[in-house]
């Protein structure tokens, strides 16, 4: 098959699944959605890694499959455009959506909206690859807010859950937000340079470095860097970065699968993977460049201290995941594309297993996720035990393991880099390293280790339950219970994804970062010079990994172990002991910076305030009582005082008359007529 027919397949093939399961489901059963779904899903894979082994070849496409519209010399298509950097991301997504959608089989037996849920998450797949295969700013548009859509349906799937319903609404108004930036940095692009198509925008790009708009009167803005800046705050919202970071936490409430689609290879990746195929863009903006800097810094540090203090083990994964976003979104700061979307590959396999994992406990705890009612479950679920462990080691870098490669590139790429803001990134990237060990393995000791705390957990000290819309569901473990391992469907993608979450980093960071794999996919200026000093200094993989072992980031990490070990296994009395004493500290990480009631306070109670007002002093006041009701009474006034002469003498009329014809006269003579 040609490039542009497998292209098709690969996008088409879920999206098929999902009209079937969706609007088949009934007729055929809960066996066949998802059968359907998980063959269109590995049909996809399947296409990927043939479209992939042809771009190893040096095979590439970009164009267009129709014109959707045409507006004078402007046209709208729906196009693909293959090249490493899709053919990469088509890999990367395929394959963790095969393993959520196998998972799932598991997860979701008991469900009732089984049939939907297989239909939603294949649909998901097929917005994530119909955004990473695109050539141009409409279909990459509509990628993004059909994904937004899709993780709208899944954060809310049980809809009648309250928590829920509020954790996919704020999803979509915080999304919205960024994605009108989003929408308004396409319009400028449109506008200026008279085309949607990728490859002759980033021709024109230098041509227009020089270009500015006024945005207000007086002053002038560099039109790179104001589009860049507004595509930007489009990624900051898909990409859950500060301050648009408060919708993820939420997304909790969806369930445990579309948890580790969400965050592991889909929607939270569409925005580094934007912002690395504008690389011909950004390249001409430093001030848009250092805005990203900094935004990616702030979310990597400070959404880190908050999973310190999470009790429930699917929101330390989660406040993990904004974390890594962070680190991602660093490395694009300084022009390091290649190792934004490296970290963004390796992130997604071991973010998925620790996200498939933590739903593997669930499930044995009978649907508890509290980690303070667990402990000990090493000896009862070895295999979601030991899969944990090397996400785990993935996740804060251990040397070998693939975070390793990514992450501790990122550091010193920023190291490397002289853009502005460079100097704070780099100490929030490197502390951020010692918190994520911390919270990480915090989490991972109070699960697998240490005394079995379920048979003394009351029962209302158990966390929500993912399944808590059915009334039958079991909350927790009872006393005479033991948590159990997971079958067989749920463990399976749990071992697939800790083989690439242990050896992909080591195998690839040599083609992706300094062999040259992207090539022109990626563009990166020659005043730029971060990933060539990455690459005068890197000597193998092997070299790198021995070499880890001296670096600040190794024993930084190393501290956070050594530390959860100590206070969650030795002395469990002295997290309590400094909870007390920094009472206000823990408090303000317990109310997330106060972001979250700020929103509420100011938006939403605003909004209210401000609609309410309307109501009472436009609508109530102004529209009916004036305009509806006010030109109403006029009339029927007016009406009142016509009707005064109306006596039946003619004498009466006569008089009306003159005094009219009176009035005509002067009105006549003061116009001069």
């Amino acid at each position: 098959m040609t490039l542009p027919s497998l292209a098709l397949l690969v996008a088409l093939a879920p999206l098929a699944g999902a009209i079937v399961a969706g609007l088949f489901g009934r007729q055929v059963g809960r066996a066949g959605a998802h059968s359907v779904t998980i063959l269109g899903v590995l049909v996809a894979f399947i296409g990927s890694c043939l479209v992939f082994a042809e771009v190893l070849q040096g095979a590439t496409y970009n164009g267009a499959v129709y014109t959707w519209a045409s507006s004078g010399a402007l046209h709208f298509e729906i196009g693909f455009l293959i090249d490493p950097l899709s053919a990469m991301m088509m890999l990367v997504v395929t394959f963790v959506s095969l393993m959520v959608h196998i998972y799932t089989i598991g997860y979701m037996r008991d469900d009732p909206g089984y049939r939907r849920f297989f239909s939603y998450i294949s649909l998901f797949t097929f917005s994530m690859l119909m955004l990473v295969m695109s050539n141009n700013f409409l279909q990459l548009f509509f990628g993004w807010e059909a994904v937004g859509l899709v993780s709208y349906l899944l954060i809310g799937f049980w809809y009648t859950r309250p928590t829920a319903i509020y954790a996919n609404l704020k999803a979509f108004l915080v999304n919205r937000v960024g994605d009108f930036g989003f929408i308004l940095g396409i319009g400028l692009v449109a506008a200026w340079f008279g085309s949607m198509d990728y490859a002759s925008v980033f021709a024109d790009a230098p041509s227009m470095a020089g270009e500015t708009i006024s945005l207000f009167p007086g002053v002038e803005w560099s039109l790179i860097t104001v589009t860049c800046i507004c595509l930007f705050i489009g990624a900051m919202g898909k990409s859950a970065q500060f301050p648009l970071h408060v919708w993820l936490p939420d997304s909790m409430e969806g369930p445990t699968p579309i948890s580790a689609l969400i965050h592991a290879a889909t929607m939270v990746t569409a925005g580094i993977f934007m912002v690395a195929r504008m690389s011909p863009l950004f390249e001409l903006s430093d001030a848009a460049l250092s805005f990203v800097l900094v935004i990616g810094a702030l979310t990597a540090l400070f959404m880190g201290f908050l999973g310190i203090i999470q009790n429930d083990i699917k929101r330390v994964v989660a406040y993990s995941t904004l974390s890594q976003l962070g680190y991602m979104t660093v490395a694009l700061g300084v022009s390091a594309y290649s190792v934004a979307v490296f970290h963004l590959m390796t992130h997604a396999f071991f973010k998925a297993l620790l996200f498939l994992a933590a739903g593997s406990v669930i499930i044995g705890m009978h649907h508890d996720q509290d980690i303070r009612n667990m402990g000990g479950l090493r000896k009862y679920m070895p295999i979601t035990w030991i899969t944990s462990l090397v996400g785990s080691l993935a996740l804060i870098g251990t040397p070998l393991f693939s975070g390793f490669y990514s992450k501790d590139s990122i550091i010193e790429a920023v190291a490397a880099s002289d853009i502005a803001g460079s100097g704070f990134a780099y100490i929030a990237v490197t502390l951020g390293v010692f918190v994520t060990a911390f919270y990480s393995f915090r989490m991972y000791f109070l699960v697998f280790h240490g005394k079995e705390r379920w048979r003394e957990a009351k029962p209302h000290d158990h966390g929500h339950d993912d399944h808590d819309h059915d009334d039958h569901a079991h909350h927790g473990l009872g006393p005479n219970d033991s948590p159990h391992e997971s079958p067989w469907v749920v463990t399976l993608p749990l071992v697939l994804l800790a083989v690439p979450s242990l050896l992909i980093g080591y195998f690839t960071i040599e083609p992706m970062l300094h062999g040259g794999f992207f090539g022109d996919s990626i563009y990166v200026s020659s005043e730029h010079g971060a990933m060539a000093e990455l690459s005068s200094h890197f000597h193998g993989a092997m070299a790198m990994a021995v070499h880890g072992l001296q670096t600040a980031p190794f024993w930084l990490a190393l501290a956070g172990v050594v530390l959860a070990a100590w206070f969650y296994l030795k002395r469990p009395d002295i997290p309590a002991a400094i909870r007390a004493r920094f009472g206000l500290l823990y408090r303000i990480l317990d109310n997330k910076y106060g972001f979250d009631d700020f929103n509420q306070r100011f938006f939403a109670d605003g909004s209210q305030r401000l609609g309410a007002q309307l109501w009472s002093r436009g609508d109530r006041t102004v529209i009916d009582g004036w305009l509806v009701n006010g030109s109403a009474s006029l009339v029927g006034r007016l009406a009142r005082w016509a009707r005064g002469g109306q006596t039946g003498y003619v004498y009466t009329y006569a008089f009306t008359m003159i005094i009219g014809v009176v009035l005509l006269l002067g009105l006549s003579l003061w116009l001069g007529v």
